[in-house]
């Protein structure tokens, strides 16, 4: 299974259409649940409610700015062989404070997809699509280029 954990609802129909289309894209390889946590100006008070969503068992890989940048094939790398180990791989998104220092040594991984900032609502899409991209890679399906 794959854990997307992040902050606020979507308001945006355009972004609420993109991450459905790849939800879809995504079911055909393996069960995807999104969990949508309130927004908190509160490092602590996020922190306590991610934790509530990480299973002891989980691959977690975080979304952070300062973390370590793949190409999408080495991410599909790192999917494939986290699925070897672990049922769930649970990917963390934060608010626009960031992550709790916490959260950042519980993960397996700190992603960082680029030093640029992004709308919440389309780096939701973009880490959808970089799944999606994994899983066509892995099973030798055209879609990555």
């Amino acid at each position: 299974m794959i854990k997307i954990i992040c902050m606020g609802k979507i308001k945006e129909q355009y972004l609420n259409d993109l991450i459905d289309d790849y939800k879809t894209r995504i079911s055909k390889y393996h069960k995807l649940e999104i969990i949508e946590l309130k927004d908190t100006n509160n490092l602590e008070e996020e922190r306590d409610n991610i934790l509530k969503h990480i299973g002891n068992q989980d691959y977690v890989i975080s979304l952070d700015i300062d973390g370590k940048e793949f190409d999408s094939v080495a991410l599909s790398e790192v999917i494939d062989k986290a699925f070897l180990t672990n049922g769930t791989i649970t990917f963390i998104i934060g608010s626009s404070f960031g992550l709790h220092e916490d959260i950042k040594n519980k993960s397996n991984l700190r992603l960082s997809f680029s030093r640029l900032t992004f709308p919440h609502g389309l780096f939701r899409g973009i880490l959808l699509e970089q799944i999606y991209r994994s899983f066509k890679i892995l099973n030798n399906e055209s879609y990555h280029k």
